[in-house]
């Protein structure tokens, strides 16, 4: 028996698929796969097949369209294409998180591209299918061009092509946006914004931390956070959030050991830390504090806010080595901080224009 690739587009009406499948089974043709891809046209349909060592190319084109198939490919197949297509897509998107410049030869093994090359401008470039290309959008920039002489590219076939593309972008973003902190004791830890994928990290670094770090960090209430809401600080609608991590020196996963928010509200900005004990007073909550101003600076928020406990000595040095100007409000045991940013920077966001003098 040998292994075939079949692709075929079958009039979408009931009863069609049944018509090709048996005109198959009675050349002694076992489908293994399929899969249906809905086009303008018809269904396309991809069958994964197992035939007699007799049948050749001719025998199988005859067989389908002896079916009512038509427009026809068929072509030899090995036995990596027993995958089916969720696992060898999930297999590349596992490749691009490892390695995001891997796109390109991705994308080739994910459609049999003939041939795939990037562009620097994506500007002026029709996205879609044309003839035999397919032109994706590269969210870093510039255009991914695909070539395949046979057979003709889906729009299912673009679709997952394009989520790959937007996958390995956003790896790639992420990885620019990490930097290695390295805290006064020679320690080193990786910090960049925080994503729903750092859920279980998150969730991990509340459940170590001690009862008192996490009230100092909500002010007292539930003693440990529901998944749902650490899903929205990590993915504030307004803000940034960052998370510190490090991979352990025999190669394990990494952990995530201290969480920074920046929840905006309006023109305002409020800021929280949780630190895990062991790296307490080793100067991440600092470093992290002050990577959050530089982002709301920038950003253009007129001021931060921080509520703390009167009794966090530790945190309230922390914002003591910002050197920034501040004003506190008491209300028992609870301090409200308040620092103004510069006034320049918020007339910018508010689309405020200054002119000189003003």
């Amino acid at each position: 028996m040998t292994l075939w690739r079949i692709r075929a587009t079958v009039d979408d009406r009931p009863g069609y698929l049944s018509v090709l499948t048996a005109s198959l089974a009675l050349r002694g043709v076992n489908i293994l796969t399929v899969q249906v891809q809905p086009t303008e046209q018809g269904a396309v349909d991809d069958f994964l097949v197992d035939a007699p060592d007799a049948l050749d190319e001719a025998g199988l084109v005859a067989a389908v369209e002896r079916g009512r198939g038509r427009d026809c490919w068929v072509a030899r197949s090995e036995a990596r294409g027993l995958a089916d297509q969720p696992t060898r897509v999930l297999g590349l998107a596992n490749r691009l998180v490892r390695d995001p410049d891997a796109t390109g030869e991705a994308l080739r093994t994910l459609l049999g591209a003939d041939s795939v090359t990037w562009r620097p401008a994506s500007t002026g470039v029709d996205r879609g299918i044309t003839d035999a290309t397919m032109t994706l959008a590269d969210p870093a920039g510039g255009s991914f061009a695909l070539r395949r002489a046979a057979p003709a590219f889906t729009p299912a076939e673009y679709a997952r092509a394009q989520a790959l593309v937007e996958l390995a972008a956003t790896v790639a973003r992420r990885a620019a946006e990490q930097v290695t902190l390295v805290l006064p004791d020679g320690a080193e830890v990786a910090v960049r914004p925080g994503c729903a994928h750092d859920l279980s990290g998150v969730v991990e670094l509340h459940e170590a931390c001690s009862a008192r770090s996490r009230d100092r960090r909500y002010l007292g209430g539930a003693p440990l956070p529901q998944p749902a809401r650490l899903r929205r600080l990590l993915e504030p609608g307004q803000g940034l959030t960052l998370v510190a991590t490090t991979t352990g020196a025999d190669g394990a996963a990494e952990s995530v050991v201290a969480m920074a928010n920046l929840l905006g509200e309006g023109d305002e900005a409020e800021v929280a830390l949780l630190v895990r004990d062991d790296w307490q007073r080793r100067g991440l909550g600092s470093a992290l504090l002050r990577r959050l101003v530089r982002h709301a600076d920038a950003a253009g928020y007129a001021a931060l806010v921080l509520h703390v406990q009167a009794e966090n000595t530790p945190l309230l040095r922390t914002l003591r080595r910002l050197d920034r100007p501040s004003s506190v409000e008491r209300d028992g045991a609870l301090l409200t901080i308040t620092f103004p940013l510069a006034v320049r920077t918020a007339a910018v966001r508010t689309g405020t224009v200054l002119t000189p003098g003003a």
